[in-house]
This record gives structure tokens, sequence and C-alpha cells, in this order.
């Protein structure tokens, strides 16, 4: 009997799915992507991408190209709502779409709740999309004169922006000045050397670093910094942590302490088993999952497989992660500090590596002419 799969956000965690389309509509199913953009930005290439190392599509997936190729239906839209009880799913449009099986990968926000800005003056870091546009913004500022940016966020994402900041900065012959607030320390949380070698490579680039500071508003070519004092600043990128959309609970659907969509070992809605979910809008009730794209790539093939068993009545699998993962950060000047464990390394090798690893992940799901792209749109 055919029955509707509906996907909702073309992240990480639905890219076998997406690649293996076919399957699902020979089996004699519908299948349907509803996403806000026709690309799917690879957040691990978005800060090379801000920093011109990449281009635009060398970082991203065509999402309706690779949807249509495979006999699904593309539409372009943003689910605000769910009524799990009736099987459907609310767009902002209005339109309402019915489903037998859907699975969620909406991705995180970046956390802004504390901080007031006016006008265009603040760029979050997600969606990805935001970083190429503001490389453009970035670069006609430039031709008008001196910039000043401050990144908010001590994390890897603001550790990773800084650094590619510095980058799109030296097309600017010196005239772009950055600085990095943090209410924490740099890369908080992480072995203390990974912290050390972060800030002697900002500061060897005279990228300021304000440690113990937290910004509470942009306005007027300023930022307000939680102590009292200012520090100048023509635009502020966002990267002070995420958190998965309030989709979820405002539908009435059970989550997680982080408001994302409460699984099951099979990435499955412990209410509704019709319902699956992945990546970083998922709450995984076995135990918390940091918000890194190894998890998401690695229920890629686990989704697929219970996505299809779901609508074939067969066995499910459970996702079991790893305990461990390595990370690598992108400085922006050729080096990059790699995690592994309890070890902690530096340095043109990392990057190097880090280099081989993305472009390899690229070139698995880059199925629809991505790479032969020239354009910059977005």
């Amino acid at each position: 009997m055919a029955k509707v799969l509906l996907l909702v956000g073309g992240g990480h965690a639905h890219l076998s799915v997406l690649a293996g389309l076919k399957k699902v509509v020979r089996g004699g199913h519908r299948a349907i992507l509803v996403s806000p953009g026709d690309y799917h930005y690879y957040s691990g290439m978005g800060p090379g991408v801000l920093a011109g190392t990449y281009r635009p599509a060398q970082a991203r997936f065509h999402l309706r190209r690779m949807v249509q190729e495979r006999g699904g239906v593309f539409l372009k839209g943003e689910a605000v709502g769910i009524d799990p009880e009736r099987r459907t799913v609310r767009l902002a449009s209005g339109e309402e779409l019915g489903y037998d099986v859907v699975s969620f990968n909406v991705g995180s926000e970046v956390v802004a709740d504390r901080l007031e800005a006016a006008g265009e003056a603040v760029v979050p870091v997600k969606p990805i999309t935001n970083l190429p546009a503001a490389r453009r913004r970035i670069l006609e500022g430039l031709a008008q004169g001196p910039l000043r940016l401050v990144v908010v966020g001590g994390g890897p994402a603001g550790l990773e922006v800084a650094g590619n900041l510095w980058r799109l900065g030296q097309a600017g012959r010196g005239r772009l000045g950055i600085t990095l607030a943090s209410a924490h320390g740099l890369l908080y949380g992480f072995p203390p050397r990974a912290g050390t070698l972060a800030r002697n490579s900002l500061a060897a680039r005279g990228i300021r670093f304000l440690e113990g500071e937290r910004v509470l508003k942009v306005a007027g070519g300023q930022a307000l910094l939680s102590g009292g004092s200012t520090v100048p600043c023509d635009i502020a990128i966002l990267a002070a942590g995420i958190r998965p959309p309030s989709l979820f609970g405002t539908s009435g659907l059970p989550v997680g302490p982080d408001g994302g969509l409460l699984v099951n070992d099979y990435l499955q809605s412990v209410a509704f088993p019709e319902i699956f979910g992945g990546g970083d809008c998922i709450h995984f009730q076995p135990r918390p999952l940091a918000r890194v794209g190894v998890y998401a790539v690695r229920q890629n093939p686990i989704l697929f497989h219970n996505l299809r068993a779901a609508l074939g009545g067969g066995a499910l699998r459970p996702f079991r992660p790893q305990k461990d993962y390595m990370l690598i950060f992108n400085l922006g000047d050729g080096r990059g500090i790699l995690r592994r464990k309890g070890w902690v390394w530096d340095g043109h090798p990392a990057c190097l590596f880090k280099d081989w690893i993305d472009r390899r992940f690229m070139k698995k799901f880059q199925l629809s002419g991505e790479a032969r792209e020239a354009g910059d749109d977005i």
C-alpha cells in the first residue's frame, strides 16, 4: 500500500535518505522534502566559505535537484507546527501536509535571547547560508573603509569564525579589526592545551580576545559588554551556543531538557512511532549527545534503514553512538587544532587532514552537479 514519507529539513542526517530516495519511490511510496531553501550547506566547511577558501558551490548540496532527480517532491517552506494525532505538519504558508511517516532534520538555532541589537548589526552563524552572505557584506564594507567586527562566543564556532574572518580580512589590507568576546574561556570544556593553542593563534594575528565578557547590546557602531565597557563594532557575528528549534515543544511532542525531539535508540519519537529525527534537533534519550556533525553523519544509514522499515513494516535498527570522536578546528591560517580523546595537536597537517575529510564527504553526497556550479548565489 502506497504511503507518504515526509522529510522536514535536508540536513546532514537526511543525506543518505535523499541519495537513496529512488528506493522509496520504487517501493510505491510518495516522498516529499520540505526545506527553507534549495541548498543545504555543510557546516564543517562554513568557516572556509566565509574566508574564501571554498566557493559556496563546493560546500553545499542541491536539495531540490537531488529530490526531483530521484522521483520525489521538493517543497520550499518552513515547518511551524506538528499535529501528531492527525499526522500533519503545518508550514509557515499555512499549508498542511499529511504523512504516514515523517522525519525531522531541521538543525539548530543560535541562542540570542540576551543580546539586543539594532537593525542588521548581528549575523548568527546559523543557518550556514548566513556565512556566504556575511562574506559579501564584509567585502562590500571594506571597499568603503575599515570595519570592526565582534565575534560573540568562545567555543569552536567562535574560534573558527574569528580565525577565518582574519583570512578574509587579508583582502582588505589590514583594515578589518576583529574582537572575540566570550563569557567563558576560549574552548571552555576542552583540554587546557587546546585553549592555549587557540589563544596563541589569535594573538599572533592581532585578534583581540576578551574573556569573561558577554555582549549585551550592539548599536551605534558599539558593542556593550557585561563589564560595562564598549568595543567598536560594525557587525557582530553571533556564535554563542545553539539549541533545537521550539517546533517540537510547542507542538506538544515529548522533548528533552534542551527542547529537542525526544527519540529512542531507533531515532524514533518515544510517543509517536511514525515520527523520526536526527542531527541537532533531537534529544537522544539513551544519553545526551554533543551537537557535532559526526553524530548526524553516523545517523545517516540508520535513519534511512528505519524510515524504509517504518514504511514497509520491517525491523528497526538501533543507533549506537560512539563514545568519543575526533574534532579538527580550522584556524583560517592554514593550520588546525585536532582533538582526539585527551590528545591535542596543532599545525598544517591537521588542517590538511580536515580538508581531505570534508572533501571526501562532499564527494559522496554531491550527486546533482553541485561541484560544477560557478555562481555564489545562496
